[in-house]
């Protein structure tokens, strides 16, 4: 537990990406995926999917706490969304976020 806290001390960015899928049974739930870590969980809204990838990466972190030493904590993560178009052809990004 003192090595989690060591590292824990420094703030370190997560990309964190939320997106709304369908179950085979229709049913829409919440994926989010933490990119920086390679960790995924989900909820039925969005409040729960951000609680459950918090909790996932705490959890994932108490057993590997040398993997935040590979992450960069001071860049924020640069995100972007395409549109795709029938065909599989690519647009210019819709919009960028880097901040």
């Amino acid at each position: 537990m003192e090595e989690l806290q060591y590292y824990m001390e420094k703030k370190y960015l997560l990309d964190i990406v939320i997106t709304k899928e369908k179950l085979s049974t229709k049913k829409a739930i919440f994926v989010a995926h933490c990119t920086s870590l390679g960790i995924t969980s989900q909820g039925e809204n969005i409040k729960e999917a951000r609680k459950n990838i918090k909790e996932a990466i705490e959890l994932y972190l108490e057993e590997e706490p040398k993997r935040l030493e590979d992450l960069t904590t001071n860049e924020a993560p640069l995100f972007s969304v395409f549109e795709v178009k029938k065909g599989a052809k690519t647009s210019h990004p819709i919009r960028s976020r880097n901040n």
